[in-house]
């Protein structure tokens, strides 16, 4: 598991870079990650460590959330979260307590970034899967629908079929994006492209696996 940071996504923008070239850049805003507890293979069964993001009303959380932050010294976080240890040079040290900051990344590096995708409701074939429509013309009467629904003498409709449902809103990564701009005084990560998500949500950046490769 790479070194990471958890953040919100802000929005895009675009920046000049010094020779002139317009860059569409995603801000993200990872304030400092606190470590919250470090998981152990002798006491959890696996090296983790969790990290708090986020502020919240302390009175808004519920019981086993306080408790669970008060142990560690802390209260109000929103979001509770874990990176796996192992192999983490970055993570082997930290203890509860400590932070994590943008500065662990620099500009020019690989990283994939981990959202939600937008929810788009419920949605037919044609938007949800790309199906090509039926004629408009000449007496047909089917313009949108799904088609045939496979083999009669089953008759059933197999698993896999691809039908109308919701669509979006599911966890997507997308590998290999650049950081352009690393702003430790505002927390800032401004990764070329897009990322997965609404403005606001939360996001996770993480050193590339194609970097590793």
């Amino acid at each position: 598991m790479p070194k990471g940071i958890w953040g919100r996504k802000i929005g895009m923008t675009q920046i000049f870079t010094e020779d002139g070239q317009l860059v569409p850049v995603t801000v993200i805003e990872a304030t400092p990650n606190t470590v919250v507890q470090v998981k152990t293979g002798e006491t959890d069964g696996y090296e983790a460590i969790q990290v708090g993001f986020g502020e919240k009303r302390e009175r808004l959380l519920n019981k086993p959330a306080r408790g669970h932050l008060g142990k560690a010294g802390m209260k109000g976080i929103r979001y509770l979260r874990e990176f796996r240890r192992e192999g983490v040079a970055e993570f082997e040290d930290l203890k509860v307590g400590d932070t994590i900051g943008v500065d662990i990344f620099e500009a020019g590096e690989l990283v994939d970034v981990t959202g939600t995708t937008k929810g788009k409701g419920f949605a037919g074939v044609i938007k949800r899967w790309g199906f090509a429509r039926g004629p408009v013309s000449h007496g047909s009467k089917y313009h949108r629908g799904v088609g045939s629904l496979g083999a009669t003498d089953a008759a059933r409709v197999f698993k896999g079929r691809k039908l109308a449902g919701r669509m979006g809103s599911v966890r997507r990564t997308i590998q290999g994006l650049q950081i352009v701009r690393v702003d430790e005084e505002r927390n800032l990560l401004l990764v070329k492209g897009g990322v997965p998500g609404i403005r606001g949500s939360l996001v996770k950046v993480q050193a590339s696996v194609k970097s590793r490769n």
